[in-house]
């Protein structure tokens, strides 16, 4: 029997990166899963946004592991698509068990350089949006009656200040506030609420020349192999990133019942970055 067998696990983000590795861990162990993503560009990020058939790849993945998966685009903004989303997975699976509210912006610039509307899109997606896609799928989870797990992605700019990345710190110490909140207000129903903190990880959000850029200032066009060392320098351990799937097995331990009574946390998986 898988460590997650029989839930179902709704995940934000899950298009590519972070969102695709936690969801086919969570199906390689028994979950059903729920999945959406925006599918549409975001004008601060740095990077071309996933599309509709990478959110589609992922569900056919997890299908290729013999788990049922329901796709849905998106926006964690949006109330009432992710009370559709919320409503959908109940109608097909019967509840949700675990949310994984990991979608996120990685936009970055000296707090001065900080404009509004970067400020204003990153709290909206990363802190917001978190916020909405967990209320949205609190109800059905305190209604059922089962319990379960909340799980938020947040970084360690969210127990650390990170120069360049204000409104990114910002929203990532935001969401801490909320899970400590919900983490006391769900324990009545057995719902455990805790976030991860991972370093720099190896997808796209990092692997791209406006984050070299911040690593190699003054180098126009800087390479992976430039940057490299100095992503290195951030963490005690001697590399440069952890991989998704380091994280998704944080957040596979929290969403399991081998973490039945932690609640409340906040579980750094970052390569010592926050020892430094």
């Amino acid at each position: 029997m898988g460590r997650v067998e029989g839930k179902v696990a709704l995940i934000s983000g899950a298009a590519r990166g972070q969102g695709r590795s936690h969801a086919l861990r969570l199906a390689a162990e028994g979950a059903d899963v729920v999945l959406l993503d925006a599918c549409a560009p975001i004008p601060s990020a740095p990077i071309d946004m996933p599309s509709s058939d990478e959110l589609e790849r992922t569900a056919e993945e997890v299908r290729g592991l013999g788990r049922r998966a329901l796709a849905h685009v998106v926006d964690v903004r949006d109330t009432g698509g992710l009370a559709k989303v919320v409503d959908d997975a109940v109608a097909a699976f019967g509840g949700i068990d675990v949310v994984c509210a990991n979608a996120g912006i990685f936009a970055t610039a000296p707090a001065l350089e900080t404009d509004d509307a970067l400020w204003e899109e990153t709290l909206a997606i990363n802190l917001t949006g978190v916020f909405r896609t967990v209320r949205a799928a609190l109800r059905p989870m305190v209604e059922g009656g089962r319990g379960g797990s909340v799980i938020v992605t947040s970084s360690t700019a969210g127990l650390k200040g990170v120069p360049n990345t204000v409104a990114y710190s910002a929203s990532k110490h935001g969401v801490v506030g909320v899970v400590r909140v919900l983490a006391n207000e769900m324990a009545p129903h057995r719902i455990r609420v805790n976030s991860v903190h991972p370093t720099g990880v190896n997808t796209a959000m990092i692997r791209n020349e406006a984050t070299y850029r911040l690593m190699v200032p003054g180098v126009e066009h800087p390479t992976s192999e430039q940057a490299e060392p100095v992503f290195a320098s951030i963490n005690a351990l001697p590399v440069p990133w952890v991989e998704a799937s380091d994280v998704s097995e944080a957040v596979l331990w929290l969403a399991s019942d081998e973490s039945r009574f932690v609640t409340g946390i906040a579980l750094p998986v970052d390569a010592g970055a926050t020892q430094k």
